[in-house]
């Protein structure tokens, strides 16, 4: 599906507009043929009008109204990513555990930046048999809670259409977007994503197995059941995998690309107390970056190099350069590469180009620092001496528009080496709710106002 940005939609009325006051300026010197200005008697009576102005009036004309198209480019608004996860190729232990052919599947997200109008994403990149949507639903947690135990409320559901069909047959390696949709969508909320399904492949599906979030199954049609009470219930997300407002000008969003600790493990099932899902509150509560959003491009197991799902390198155009509304990139990812022998030259090498891509995009990126993992498998003193010299880099190459020193805030004071007790979930790597609380509130918001 071919997608037209409003920035894109600025630049053909800037050049509408230089394209009119060349125009005007040619015709009225006399410079065009005459056999082009002579064309059709339209255009001679637009050449007689701007040979009676003098060029400055032209010009006058011609930039007001290139201005006023773009002033009402920006009056339509521009979308920016409120939701959204990194897909992979689902591994066999995490595919669902009920069939989702002609079966509902409910899933809920918790979105950060609110709207009047949403889009869903969709994706089978990594499917290997076409997925066939009969029906595809939106509505809101029943109420706080209600979304781990599948409810709805049912004055708030809406049906999404396709190029204005109700379904839609996505191809193998495809992605496709809904249509645009009105919808009331408050901001911190609970929205469930309902499919009813017709075909869909049971061994090669998208989706992304660390939701923290519970997914419901239940065979049939019920995309508009207030609840689901037959239902298989699993922690996955499967082919949602973003969700766009239409916002005004000052709204962005702050794109996160990370492993299982941004992915969120240690966390609540439902909780929404993941790293980034504190940082969205936080900016949320804040007047001056009330209007931003916060994307988790966390995929457990992930790594710089390799790891689990694509790598960072293979989807960081896919899941950072092409968010809706990208403004800010919070790079912080290479512990599992470390962990695998990556060395520091070679990471900081990487987050290099990340910068480079980012900064040529308009991004201001910004690099966190690698926390600990004392007593986790992945550790050695060779380890943590390359751990020390990336997070050296990060702090002092000037590479990155700022720091967000996570090391700092979450590790034992005494070792350096282990995370502090306090935050630790017991394996010495991942962090608990606290821990991720402590890692959002060290973040200083005023970097998200510029």
């Amino acid at each position: 599906m071919t997608r037209v940005s409003g920035q894109s939609l600025e630049l053909v009325f800037v050049l509408i507009g230089l394209f009119a006051v060349l125009t005007a300026i040619c015709l009225s010197a006399g410079l065009l043929p005459a056999m082009f200005r002579a064309e059709k008697k339209a255009a001679e009576g637009i050449h007689r009008l701007l040979a009676r102005m003098n060029w400055w009036t032209a010009l006058s004309i011609a930039l007001n109204l290139c201005c006023a198209q773009q002033a009402a480019a920006v009056d339509r608004g521009h979308w920016v990513g409120t939701w959204g996860c990194g897909p992979q190729l689902t591994e066999p232990s995490n595919l669902p555990p009920a069939p989702l052919v002609n079966s509902t599947l409910r899933q809920f997200v918790h979105t950060t930046l609110g709207g009047k109008q949403l889009r869903v994403h969709f994706s089978n990149v990594y499917g290997t048999n076409s997925v066939t949507m009969n029906s595809v639903h939106l509505a809101l947690a029943a109420g706080a809670g209600s979304a781990g135990l599948g409810h709805i409320d049912p004055a708030t559901d809406k049906a999404l259409s396709f190029h204005g069909a109700s379904s839609v047959i996505i191809q193998p390696g495809e992605a496709i977007l809904s249509d645009s949709l009105a919808y009331d969508l408050p901001g911190l909320t609970d929205l469930a994503v309902t499919i009813y399904f017709g075909d869909i492949s049971a061994t090669t599906v998208t989706g992304h197995p660390g939701s923290r979030t519970t997914s419901f199954i239940q065979p049939g049609n019920a995309v508009s059941a207030a609840s689901v009470p037959a239902a298989v219930k699993m922690q996955h997300w499967y082919i949602i995998t973003g969700i766009d407002v239409l916002t005004d000008g000052a709204s962005r969003a702050v794109v996160i690309l990370g492993d299982s600790i941004t992915d969120g493990r240690g966390s609540t099932t439902d909780g929404n107390n993941r790293w980034p899902d504190n940082l969205a509150q936080r900016l949320h509560t804040n007047e001056p970056t009330a209007s931003l959003a916060v994307l988790n491009m966390g995929i457990g197991g992930n790594g710089v190099f390799g790891g689990l799902g694509p790598s960072a390198q293979a989807r960081f155009d896919r899941d950072v350069l092409s968010q809706s509304g990208a403004r800010w990139l919070i790079l912080f990812e290479g512990v599992n590469d470390i962990g695998g022998g990556a060395s520091a030259q070679n990471l900081s090498n990487a987050y290099a180009q990340f910068v480079n891509k980012a900064h040529a995009r308009n991004l201001c990126a910004y690099g966190a620092t690698l926390t600990p993992f004392g007593g986790n498998g992945y550790y050695t003193a060779a380890h943590e001496a390359v751990r020390q010299a990336v997070n050296n880099w990060i702090r002092t190459s000037g590479k990155f528009d700022a720091v967000i020193d996570f090391d700092a805030v979450v590790r034992n004071p005494v070792t350096l080496t282990n995370l502090a007790p306090s935050y630790d979930i017991g394996d010495g790597l991942h962090l608990n709710p606290a821990g991720y609380r402590a890692m959002a509130n060290s973040i200083d918001l005023s970097l998200f106002m510029q």
